[in-house]
């Protein structure tokens, strides 16, 4: 049976959440192997709805074992805030499984992610201050904590202290904040120890052993392509690997072990923070996306910057991560647009850019070069094949994917969880 890894394909809020989801229940073991609490994940499931913020999406489905992998930074108060919430809601939070490589998100991690921001100030990255760049700095520079470390008290303390040497010198020389105590730190995360013992494993070895007893596993990654700290539009990116190459390096399972790489598309496009955006829309046409489409982030609350269908990024997705198919998220939102612009390549100062220019500069000065197709009416949120659609949504959908790069094998055409046309099979 496969490793499946989902990736954005755009700036994230795509809807990774529900596609993860939507192959959860023929899944055994759902894998986050970046990011943090940065980014979340909205699932309906009937009335309710769910915002996921660290946890793997695939924690809705009984049965499913849910897997933080080492490629992730960890907030445990978040962590503890997000598991206590889901159970008060009747779910099954059990089976979660913590790699012990994984990386810790401290106090001071946040109070530098923020006071570095407001020193930045027009050139601030738009981060969302929860700590997770201070993290992964920490994690390159090899004085980062992990939760392996939290069960060696000797260890831990040392290397809270190797982390502070420099940080309050930060701190209060440069930022004028007050220094952080050592032992404020350390009885903080000692306050998890007993309650995340029974999580922590050798997960990659897990994971591993679950593929070669022919078991399905999904790697779920956090943010998306564009924000990927390689490949994404720097330095307006994450800190970590958000693409498909991110899937081995962030669970310990070899590359060779993923079969399948599928990639979330939004029908139109949607940025959170700062960054260049081509297809970006300030007028009436960017508040409706925004309205109809409750486009504000799930972890921040954020409006989200709201634009056009982008077939160039939808293309260097394709290719970054070898997407074999295609979820196309949101095709709903458009219902009711008479004419639908998408964009098929860039103009930078009169020259035509079929592809993503390499550099920043230009992507940063690039205008969309757009091709409008004729909108639809009708109500597609009950739609369930392909047939069911209008033709106009039909000839929209078709249009995206000959540009894409990769075949469209599933449609979102509504909140509910069970709202999505299926196309082809994401798992035979």
């Amino acid at each position: 049976m496969p490793g499946i890894v989902i990736v954005g394909a755009q700036w994230g809020d795509e809807g990774k959440g529900k596609a993860t989801d939507l192959l959860a229940s023929r899944t055994d073991y759902v894998v986050k192997f970046n990011g943090g609490n940065n980014a979340g994940h909205t699932v309906v499931v009937g009335d309710e709805r769910y915002a996921l913020h660290l946890l793997p999406s695939g924690i809705l489905t009984p049965g499913v074992v849910p897997v933080i992998g080492n490629g992730v930074v960890i907030d445990l108060e978040v962590l503890f805030d997000e598991l206590e919430a889901l159970s008060a809601r009747g779910v099954d939070v059990s089976k979660l499984r913590v790699s012990a490589n994984a990386h810790i998100i401290t106090d001071y991690h946040r109070t530098l992610d923020k006071v570095s921001e407001r020193f930045l100030g027009k050139r601030s990255i738009g981060t969302t201050g929860r700590g997770i760049g201070p993290a992964y700095a920490d994690k390159i520079n090899r004085v980062g904590v992990r939760i392996q470390d939290l069960f060696d008290e000797s260890i831990l303390r040392q290397k809270i202290e190797g982390a502070l040497d420099t940080k309050n010198h930060l701190l209060t020389k440069v930022y004028n904040r007050r220094a952080v105590a050592v032992d404020e730190i350390f009885d903080d995360l000692v306050s998890y120890v007993e309650r995340l013992r029974p999580m922590v494993g050798d997960t990659g070895l897990e994971l591993s052993q679950a593929l070669d007893a022919g078991q399905t596993v999904v790697f779920e990654a956090g943010q998306a392509t564009m924000l990927d700290i390689d490949h994404g539009t720097y330095p307006f990116v994450t800190s970590s690997t958000a693409t498909t190459a991110g899937a081995a390096a962030g669970s310990g399972v070899a590359p060779n072990r993923l079969d399948r790489a599928i990639g979330i598309v939004k029908a139109y496009t949607t940025r959170v923070g700062a960054g260049p955006f081509p297809t970006e829309l300030f007028d009436e046409w960017g508040e409706l996306l925004r309205k109809n489409g409750f486009e504000f982030g799930t972890t921040t609350g954020r409006p989200r910057r709201c634009g056009w269908n982008d077939t160039v990024i939808t293309r260097y997705a394709s290719r970054i991560n070898g997407l074999t198919d295609i979820v196309l998220t949101k095709l709903d939102v458009l219902t009711g647009i008479e004419r639908i612009p998408v964009c098929v390549a860039y103009d930078v100062d009169g020259q035509r850019f079929d592809e993503m220019p390499v550099s920043q500069s230009d992507f940063h000065h690039a205008t969309p070069v757009y091709e409008t197709l004729p909108g639809w009416t009708e109500d597609i949120t009950g739609a369930r094949s392909f047939d069911d659609l209008p033709a106009n949504a039909q000839a929209y959908v078709r249009f995206l994917e000959e540009r894409s790069g990769s075949r469209i094998s599933a449609i979102g055409v509504g909140a509910d969880r069970d709202a999505i046309v299926q196309v082809h099979d994401l798992i035979d």
